[in-house]
Protein backbone atom coordinates (compact mmCIF):
# COMPACT_ATOMS: atom_id res chain seq x y z
CA UNK A 1 0.00 0.00 0.00
CA UNK A 2 1.31 3.34 -0.98
CA UNK A 3 2.33 5.75 2.08
CA UNK A 4 1.01 8.73 -0.45
CA UNK A 5 -2.33 7.12 1.16
CA UNK A 6 -3.41 9.47 4.17
CA UNK A 7 -5.84 8.58 6.98
CA UNK A 8 -6.94 10.80 9.82
CA UNK A 9 -7.38 8.51 13.00
CA UNK A 10 -9.47 10.57 15.42
CA UNK A 11 -8.54 9.75 18.86
CA UNK A 12 -5.37 8.45 20.33
CA UNK A 13 -6.75 6.00 23.38
CA UNK A 14 -5.64 2.43 23.09
CA UNK A 15 -8.30 1.96 19.98
CA UNK A 16 -6.78 4.97 18.13
CA UNK A 17 -2.92 4.54 18.81
CA UNK A 18 -3.88 0.56 18.05
CA UNK A 19 -5.28 1.50 14.74
CA UNK A 20 -2.81 3.63 14.07
CA UNK A 21 -0.10 1.55 14.49
CA UNK A 22 -1.43 -1.31 12.39
CA UNK A 23 -1.90 1.16 9.72
CA UNK A 24 1.36 2.21 9.72
CA UNK A 25 2.32 -1.47 8.94
CA UNK A 26 0.60 -1.64 5.69
CA UNK A 27 2.32 1.47 4.58
CA UNK A 28 -0.40 4.07 5.16
CA UNK A 29 0.53 7.60 6.12
CA UNK A 30 -1.05 8.18 9.28
CA UNK A 31 -2.55 11.46 11.37
CA UNK A 32 -3.71 10.80 14.68
CA UNK A 33 -6.22 13.56 16.39
CA UNK A 34 -6.50 14.06 20.27
CA UNK A 35 -9.01 16.07 22.12
CA UNK A 36 -7.39 16.37 25.35
CA UNK A 37 -4.24 18.59 25.19
CA UNK A 38 -3.20 16.48 28.42
CA UNK A 39 -2.44 12.72 27.92
CA UNK A 40 -2.40 10.33 30.70
CA UNK A 41 -6.52 11.22 31.81
CA UNK A 42 -8.49 9.39 29.46
CA UNK A 43 -9.93 5.93 30.15
CA UNK A 44 -7.04 3.96 28.24
CA UNK A 45 -4.63 5.34 31.27
CA UNK A 46 -7.20 4.78 34.31
CA UNK A 47 -8.35 1.57 33.21
CA UNK A 48 -8.16 -1.92 34.89
CA UNK A 49 -5.50 -3.76 32.56
CA UNK A 50 -7.05 -6.37 32.37
CA UNK A 51 -7.31 -8.80 29.02
CA UNK A 52 -10.45 -10.52 29.13
CA UNK A 53 -11.31 -13.50 27.06
CA UNK A 54 -13.13 -14.40 30.31
CA UNK A 55 -16.22 -11.72 29.47
CA UNK A 56 -17.66 -13.45 26.87
CA UNK A 57 -21.24 -12.28 28.07
CA UNK A 58 -21.86 -9.01 26.60
CA UNK A 59 -23.60 -6.39 29.12
CA UNK A 60 -26.27 -6.59 27.47
CA UNK A 61 -27.96 -10.00 28.90
CA UNK A 62 -30.83 -11.28 30.81
CA UNK A 63 -31.17 -9.93 33.92
CA UNK A 64 -29.17 -6.75 33.96
CA UNK A 65 -32.01 -4.36 33.32
CA UNK A 66 -33.68 -5.37 36.83
CA UNK A 67 -30.10 -5.69 38.86
CA UNK A 68 -29.91 -2.10 37.40
CA UNK A 69 -33.61 -1.19 38.80
CA UNK A 70 -32.29 -2.76 42.45
CA UNK A 71 -29.06 -0.70 42.28
CA UNK A 72 -30.58 2.38 41.12
CA UNK A 73 -32.13 2.54 44.98
CA UNK A 74 -29.01 3.22 46.61
CA UNK A 75 -26.55 5.98 45.59
CA UNK A 76 -23.64 4.11 46.63
CA UNK A 77 -24.11 1.16 44.61
CA UNK A 78 -21.91 0.20 41.90
CA UNK A 79 -25.00 1.59 39.36
CA UNK A 80 -26.55 4.80 38.31
CA UNK A 81 -28.27 7.07 35.59
CA UNK A 82 -27.74 10.75 35.73
CA UNK A 83 -30.70 11.84 34.01
CA UNK A 84 -33.91 9.67 33.48
CA UNK A 85 -35.39 12.75 31.86
CA UNK A 86 -32.81 12.85 28.70
CA UNK A 87 -34.51 11.60 25.41
CA UNK A 88 -31.37 10.60 24.67
CA UNK A 89 -30.36 8.26 27.78
CA UNK A 90 -33.98 7.16 27.89
CA UNK A 91 -33.33 5.81 23.91
CA UNK A 92 -30.33 3.87 24.67
CA UNK A 93 -32.25 2.26 27.80
CA UNK A 94 -34.83 0.84 26.07
CA UNK A 95 -32.39 -0.40 23.03
CA UNK A 96 -30.31 -2.26 26.07
CA UNK A 97 -33.32 -3.48 27.39
CA UNK A 98 -34.05 -4.86 24.07
CA UNK A 99 -30.97 -6.64 23.29
CA UNK A 100 -30.77 -8.14 26.71
CA UNK A 101 -32.04 -11.83 25.81
CA UNK A 102 -30.58 -15.20 25.78
CA UNK A 103 -30.29 -15.28 22.05
CA UNK A 104 -28.55 -11.95 21.85
CA UNK A 105 -25.76 -13.82 24.28
CA UNK A 106 -26.00 -17.05 22.69
CA UNK A 107 -24.86 -15.15 19.05
CA UNK A 108 -22.31 -12.50 20.28
CA UNK A 109 -20.15 -15.36 22.96
CA UNK A 110 -18.18 -17.22 20.04
CA UNK A 111 -17.46 -13.53 18.57
CA UNK A 112 -16.57 -11.69 22.11
CA UNK A 113 -14.39 -14.41 22.92
CA UNK A 114 -12.36 -14.80 19.93
CA UNK A 115 -11.71 -11.05 19.76
CA UNK A 116 -10.18 -11.18 22.89
CA UNK A 117 -8.09 -13.98 22.80
CA UNK A 118 -7.15 -12.23 19.48
CA UNK A 119 -6.06 -9.51 21.20
CA UNK A 120 -4.06 -11.30 23.60
CA UNK A 121 -1.99 -12.95 21.19
CA UNK A 122 -2.04 -9.22 19.01
CA UNK A 123 -0.46 -8.03 22.83
CA UNK A 124 1.90 -10.63 22.86
CA UNK A 125 3.10 -10.07 19.52
CA UNK A 126 3.40 -6.06 20.37
CA UNK A 127 4.75 -6.28 23.41
CA UNK A 128 7.63 -8.56 22.61
CA UNK A 129 8.36 -5.86 19.85
CA UNK A 130 8.16 -3.06 22.38
CA UNK A 131 10.82 -4.43 24.27
CA UNK A 132 10.24 -2.08 27.29
CA UNK A 133 8.16 -3.61 30.51
CA UNK A 134 4.83 -2.88 30.59
CA UNK A 135 3.67 -5.40 33.70
CA UNK A 136 2.47 -7.56 31.57
CA UNK A 137 1.85 -11.36 32.91
CA UNK A 138 -1.09 -13.74 31.97
CA UNK A 139 -1.97 -14.84 35.54
CA UNK A 140 -5.77 -15.62 34.82
CA UNK A 141 -8.69 -13.41 36.82
CA UNK A 142 -10.17 -14.50 39.69
CA UNK A 143 -13.92 -13.63 40.47
CA UNK A 144 -14.40 -13.12 44.38
CA UNK A 145 -18.07 -13.71 45.52
CA UNK A 146 -18.83 -12.87 49.06
CA UNK A 147 -21.99 -14.76 49.09
CA UNK A 148 -22.85 -18.38 48.32
CA UNK A 149 -25.46 -17.01 45.65
CA UNK A 150 -22.90 -15.10 44.14
CA UNK A 151 -20.32 -17.86 44.00
CA UNK A 152 -22.96 -20.00 42.43
CA UNK A 153 -24.07 -17.31 39.83
CA UNK A 154 -19.78 -17.36 38.62
CA UNK A 155 -20.19 -21.08 38.51
CA UNK A 156 -22.87 -21.13 36.21
CA UNK A 157 -20.50 -19.09 33.98
CA UNK A 158 -17.74 -21.22 34.55
CA UNK A 159 -19.26 -24.30 33.26
CA UNK A 160 -20.07 -21.99 30.13
CA UNK A 161 -16.38 -20.98 29.52
CA UNK A 162 -15.30 -24.30 29.61
CA UNK A 163 -17.91 -25.39 26.64
CA UNK A 164 -16.71 -22.18 24.57
CA UNK A 165 -13.33 -23.83 25.27
CA UNK A 166 -11.77 -21.15 27.97
CA UNK A 167 -10.20 -22.60 31.04
CA UNK A 168 -12.27 -22.06 34.32
CA UNK A 169 -12.34 -23.64 37.42
CA UNK A 170 -14.11 -23.27 40.78
CA UNK A 171 -11.96 -22.35 44.10
CA UNK A 172 -12.78 -23.10 47.88
CA UNK A 173 -11.54 -20.54 50.57
CA UNK A 174 -8.62 -23.05 50.98
CA UNK A 175 -7.59 -23.24 47.48
CA UNK A 176 -7.86 -19.47 46.62
CA UNK A 177 -5.27 -19.16 49.80
CA UNK A 178 -3.00 -21.40 47.98
CA UNK A 179 -3.23 -19.15 44.73
CA UNK A 180 -3.45 -15.72 47.22
CA UNK A 181 -1.11 -16.76 50.02
CA UNK A 182 -0.48 -13.25 50.93
CA UNK A 183 -3.90 -11.91 50.55
CA UNK A 184 -6.16 -12.00 53.35
CA UNK A 185 -10.08 -11.85 51.96
CA UNK A 186 -13.42 -12.50 53.13
CA UNK A 187 -15.32 -14.59 50.59
CA UNK A 188 -17.23 -17.61 50.22
CA UNK A 189 -15.12 -18.75 47.09
CA UNK A 190 -14.04 -17.76 44.29
CA UNK A 191 -13.74 -18.93 40.19
CA UNK A 192 -10.05 -18.60 38.47
CA UNK A 193 -10.61 -17.71 34.65
CA UNK A 194 -7.10 -18.43 33.42
CA UNK A 195 -6.75 -17.54 30.13
CA UNK A 196 -7.10 -13.73 31.17
CA UNK A 197 -3.98 -11.52 31.11
CA UNK A 198 -3.06 -7.78 33.05
CA UNK A 199 -0.67 -5.38 32.50
CA UNK A 200 -0.29 -1.38 33.75
CA UNK A 201 -1.93 0.90 31.17
CA UNK A 202 -0.25 3.99 31.62
CA UNK A 203 3.27 2.32 30.77
CA UNK A 204 1.68 0.50 27.65
CA UNK A 205 0.23 3.77 26.27
CA UNK A 206 3.26 5.61 26.98
CA UNK A 207 5.24 2.97 25.11
CA UNK A 208 2.92 2.37 22.32
CA UNK A 209 2.14 6.23 21.74
CA UNK A 210 6.81 6.47 21.15
CA UNK A 211 6.07 3.39 18.95
CA UNK A 212 3.56 5.10 15.96
CA UNK A 213 5.40 8.25 16.60
CA UNK A 214 8.63 6.71 16.02
CA UNK A 215 7.48 4.91 13.24
CA UNK A 216 6.33 8.39 11.34
CA UNK A 217 2.80 8.85 12.66
CA UNK A 218 1.41 12.74 13.21
CA UNK A 219 -0.17 12.71 16.69
CA UNK A 220 -1.96 16.17 17.57
CA UNK A 221 -2.83 16.81 21.11
CA UNK A 222 -5.75 18.95 21.99
CA UNK A 223 -7.21 18.88 18.46
CA UNK A 224 -10.91 18.59 18.87
CA UNK A 225 -12.84 17.46 16.05
CA UNK A 226 -15.60 19.24 15.70
CA UNK A 227 -17.04 17.36 12.43
CA UNK A 228 -16.81 16.72 8.69
CA UNK A 229 -16.95 18.14 5.39
CA UNK A 230 -18.69 15.68 3.06
CA UNK A 231 -18.85 15.28 -0.85
CA UNK A 232 -20.58 12.89 -2.66
CA UNK A 233 -20.79 10.25 -0.10
CA UNK A 234 -17.28 10.66 1.16
CA UNK A 235 -15.38 12.54 3.60
CA UNK A 236 -13.06 14.83 2.27
CA UNK A 237 -12.13 16.26 5.61
CA UNK A 238 -12.56 16.90 9.11
CA UNK A 239 -13.02 20.28 10.87
CA UNK A 240 -10.53 21.26 13.75
CA UNK A 241 -10.27 24.40 15.33
CA UNK A 242 -8.17 25.93 13.10
CA UNK A 243 -9.50 24.53 9.83
CA UNK A 244 -9.37 21.46 7.83
CA UNK A 245 -7.52 18.46 7.68
CA UNK A 246 -7.73 16.32 4.43
CA UNK A 247 -7.40 12.84 3.94
CA UNK A 248 -8.00 9.94 1.78
CA UNK A 249 -9.58 7.52 4.81
CA UNK A 250 -11.22 8.63 8.34
CA UNK A 251 -10.74 6.13 11.31
CA UNK A 252 -13.58 7.21 14.13
CA UNK A 253 -12.22 5.96 17.44
CA UNK A 254 -13.11 9.05 19.35
CA UNK A 255 -14.35 7.00 22.87
CA UNK A 256 -17.05 8.37 24.65
CA UNK A 257 -17.07 11.34 22.25
CA UNK A 258 -17.84 9.01 19.26
CA UNK A 259 -21.51 8.70 19.26
CA UNK A 260 -21.59 12.80 19.12
CA UNK A 261 -19.43 13.33 16.54
CA UNK A 262 -21.55 10.41 14.17
CA UNK A 263 -24.39 12.28 14.48
CA UNK A 264 -22.79 15.09 12.28
CA UNK A 265 -22.46 12.29 9.61
CA UNK A 266 -26.23 11.05 9.83
CA UNK A 267 -24.98 8.20 11.39
CA UNK A 268 -27.55 6.69 14.37
CA UNK A 269 -25.40 4.66 16.94
CA UNK A 270 -26.27 5.18 19.95
CA UNK A 271 -23.67 5.62 22.58
CA UNK A 272 -23.72 6.67 26.14
CA UNK A 273 -20.82 7.41 28.11
CA UNK A 274 -20.64 4.71 31.37
CA UNK A 275 -18.40 6.99 34.21
CA UNK A 276 -16.32 5.07 36.13
CA UNK A 277 -14.16 5.58 39.07
CA UNK A 278 -10.35 4.15 39.81
CA UNK A 279 -7.96 4.79 42.57
CA UNK A 280 -4.81 3.53 42.78
CA UNK A 281 -3.29 2.14 46.09
CA UNK A 282 0.94 3.33 45.87
CA UNK A 283 1.99 1.35 49.04
CA UNK A 284 -0.84 -1.38 49.18
CA UNK A 285 -0.94 -3.59 52.77
CA UNK A 286 -1.06 -6.82 50.87
CA UNK A 287 -0.57 -6.98 47.50
CA UNK A 288 -2.69 -9.87 45.22
CA UNK A 289 -0.93 -11.67 42.74
CA UNK A 290 -3.36 -11.95 40.41
CA UNK A 291 -6.30 -9.76 39.18
CA UNK A 292 -9.57 -10.00 40.48
CA UNK A 293 -13.25 -8.55 40.42
CA UNK A 294 -15.23 -8.05 43.24
CA UNK A 295 -18.64 -10.02 42.08
CA UNK A 296 -20.86 -8.38 43.67
CA UNK A 297 -19.26 -4.95 44.58
CA UNK A 298 -18.47 -4.64 40.50
CA UNK A 299 -15.13 -3.67 41.35
CA UNK A 300 -11.58 -5.09 39.72
CA UNK A 301 -8.47 -5.01 41.55
CA UNK A 302 -5.54 -5.17 39.32
CA UNK A 303 -1.51 -5.37 40.70
CA UNK A 304 0.13 -2.64 38.66
CA UNK A 305 3.59 -2.11 38.52
CA UNK A 306 2.67 1.08 40.27
CA UNK A 307 0.70 -0.10 42.75
CA UNK A 308 -2.36 -1.95 43.21
CA UNK A 309 -5.21 -0.40 41.59
CA UNK A 310 -9.43 -0.78 41.71
CA UNK A 311 -12.02 0.37 39.19
CA UNK A 312 -15.44 0.23 39.55
CA UNK A 313 -19.00 1.49 39.08
CA UNK A 314 -21.47 2.70 35.91
CA UNK A 315 -23.19 5.85 36.10
CA UNK A 316 -24.60 6.25 32.95
CA UNK A 317 -24.79 9.76 31.03
CA UNK A 318 -23.00 12.61 29.07
CA UNK A 319 -19.15 12.38 29.45
CA UNK A 320 -18.71 15.55 31.29
CA UNK A 321 -16.83 15.46 34.42
CA UNK A 322 -18.78 16.14 38.00
CA UNK A 323 -17.54 15.72 41.46
CA UNK A 324 -16.51 12.95 43.30
CA UNK A 325 -20.14 10.62 43.26
CA UNK A 326 -21.22 8.74 46.47
CA UNK A 327 -20.66 5.60 44.50
CA UNK A 328 -16.86 6.06 45.39
CA UNK A 329 -17.05 5.58 49.02
CA UNK A 330 -19.65 2.95 48.45
CA UNK A 331 -16.57 1.20 46.14
CA UNK A 332 -13.98 2.23 49.03
CA UNK A 333 -16.51 0.32 51.87
CA UNK A 334 -16.68 -2.76 49.59
CA UNK A 335 -12.85 -3.55 49.00
CA UNK A 336 -12.19 -3.01 52.49
CA UNK A 337 -15.30 -5.81 53.24
CA UNK A 338 -13.67 -8.10 50.42
CA UNK A 339 -10.22 -7.45 51.87
CA UNK A 340 -9.92 -6.38 55.61
CA UNK A 341 -6.37 -5.10 55.31
CA UNK A 342 -7.24 -2.14 53.29
CA UNK A 343 -8.34 0.00 55.73
CA UNK A 344 -10.08 3.43 55.01
CA UNK A 345 -6.63 4.89 55.38
CA UNK A 346 -5.29 2.65 52.80
CA UNK A 347 -7.86 3.95 50.43
CA UNK A 348 -6.85 7.02 51.25
CA UNK A 349 -6.13 7.67 47.53
CA UNK A 350 -6.74 10.20 44.61
CA UNK A 351 -9.81 9.42 42.45
CA UNK A 352 -9.46 9.13 38.96
CA UNK A 353 -12.77 9.40 36.89
CA UNK A 354 -12.97 8.09 32.92
CA UNK A 355 -16.05 7.32 30.15
CA UNK A 356 -16.32 4.28 29.37
CA UNK A 357 -18.27 4.89 25.53
CA UNK A 358 -21.15 1.84 26.15
CA UNK A 359 -23.25 0.51 23.19
CA UNK A 360 -26.60 -0.27 23.75
CA UNK A 361 -26.09 -4.20 22.95
CA UNK A 362 -23.06 -4.32 24.85
CA UNK A 363 -20.68 -5.04 21.26
CA UNK A 364 -18.28 -2.48 19.59
CA UNK A 365 -18.67 -0.56 16.56
CA UNK A 366 -16.19 -1.76 13.99
CA UNK A 367 -16.36 -1.16 10.20
CA UNK A 368 -17.25 0.77 7.88
CA UNK A 369 -20.61 2.96 6.87
CA UNK A 370 -23.13 3.45 4.45
CA UNK A 371 -22.86 7.21 5.68
CA UNK A 372 -19.41 7.74 4.17
CA UNK A 373 -17.69 5.50 2.09
CA UNK A 374 -14.50 6.32 3.30
CA UNK A 375 -14.87 6.06 6.95
CA UNK A 376 -14.08 3.03 9.54
CA UNK A 377 -15.82 3.22 13.13
CA UNK A 378 -13.86 2.02 16.02
CA UNK A 379 -15.25 2.58 19.34
CA UNK A 380 -17.94 1.70 21.25
CA UNK A 381 -16.05 -0.97 23.22
CA UNK A 382 -17.68 0.02 27.27
CA UNK A 383 -15.73 -1.99 29.29
CA UNK A 384 -13.43 -3.59 27.60
CA UNK A 385 -11.82 -1.07 25.43
CA UNK A 386 -8.15 -1.92 26.48
CA UNK A 387 -8.90 -5.69 26.32
CA UNK A 388 -9.87 -5.23 22.71
CA UNK A 389 -7.32 -2.60 21.49
CA UNK A 390 -4.60 -4.25 19.81
CA UNK A 391 -7.17 -6.75 17.68
CA UNK A 392 -9.33 -3.60 16.87
CA UNK A 393 -6.41 -1.42 15.21
CA UNK A 394 -5.64 -4.91 13.08
CA UNK A 395 -9.39 -4.74 12.00
CA UNK A 396 -9.40 -1.28 11.37
CA UNK A 397 -6.26 -1.83 8.90
CA UNK A 398 -7.30 -4.70 7.30
CA UNK A 399 -10.68 -3.04 6.41
CA UNK A 400 -8.87 0.42 4.85
CA UNK A 401 -6.27 -2.12 2.82
CA UNK A 402 -9.41 -4.10 1.81
CA UNK A 403 -8.22 -7.23 2.51
CA UNK A 404 -10.79 -9.65 4.20
CA UNK A 405 -10.98 -8.94 8.03
CA UNK A 406 -9.72 -11.28 10.68
CA UNK A 407 -12.93 -11.53 12.57
CA UNK A 408 -16.59 -11.54 11.15
CA UNK A 409 -18.22 -7.86 11.52
CA UNK A 410 -21.46 -8.64 10.96
CA UNK A 411 -22.66 -8.39 14.66
CA UNK A 412 -20.10 -5.31 14.69
CA UNK A 413 -21.33 -3.16 12.01
CA UNK A 414 -21.87 0.35 13.27
CA UNK A 415 -25.04 0.47 10.91
CA UNK A 416 -26.72 -2.36 13.19
CA UNK A 417 -29.12 0.78 14.60
CA UNK A 418 -29.50 2.72 11.50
Amino acid sequence: MSAEKHVVVVGAGIVGLCAADALLSRGFRVTVLERDDVTGDGCSYGNGGIIVPSHFVPLAAPGMVQLGMRMLLNRQSPFGIESLTDLGTLGWLAAFARAATKSHVERCAPLLRDLNLGSRDEYERLIGELGIAVGYERRGLLMLSRTQRAHDAEASLAEEANRLGLKASLLTRDDLAKLEPDLSMDVAGAVHFEDDAHLTPSALMGALRARVVGRGAEVCDGVPVGGFRIRQGSIEAVVVPNGEIVADEFVLAAGAWSGELSRSLRLRMPMIAGKGYGLTVASPPQRPRIPAILTEARVAVTPMTDGVRFVGTMELGKPVSTPTSPRVEGMRRSISAYYPAYTPEHLDSPVWCGFRPCSPDGLPYIGRTASAANLVVAAGHAMMGMSLGPVTGKLVAEVVAGVAPSHALDLLSPDRFA
